[in-house]
């Protein structure tokens, strides 16, 4: 697999990534595709620390030059931390979508949803089938 779908990294089919840390923290992200379909990001909304999100919840918001998309949880859990860079700096989400671009931080509740993802090669084969527009 290449960098544009790192393999540690699990994935949803509306573009959301998640990378498991310690204590069952995630970071929730979009993926490189999505970032690079919506165009150069001018604003962010994020969700509020201290609410609890579950498995599918509209919880931040992405603005672009060319439209808005919202971001669904990819697990739930309780939002323990935001990527406050975002606010004064949105494009970091273009510049580093896996790194410095992340969005949100999560105390995951259950850790089975984390079977639902997709890994690396799934995600790319659903692009390539073309099965998840933007």
């Amino acid at each position: 697999m290449n960098s544009q779908f790192p393999s540690e990294l699990r994935y949803t089919a509306s573009h959301e990534w998640i990378r498991v840390e310690e204590d069952h923290q995630v970071v929730v992200g979009i993926t490189a595709f999505a970032q690079s379909a919506l165009g150069d990001m001018i604003f962010v909304e994020l969700p509020r620390p201290g609410i609890t999100v579950a498995v599918g919840d509209d919880c931040a918001v992405v603005e672009s030059v060319k439209a808005a998309a919202d971001i669904f949880a990819p697990v739930g859990g309780l939002v323990v931390a935001i990527n406050e860079e975002l606010e004064a700096n949105p494009e970091l989400i273009n510049e580093d979508p896996y790194g410095n671009g992340w969005l949100f931080r999560l105390q995951l509740q259950d850790p089975a949803e984390l079977d639902a993802l997709m890994g690396a090669e799934a995600y790319h084969t659903l692009l390539q089938r073309n099965e998840a527009p933007i």
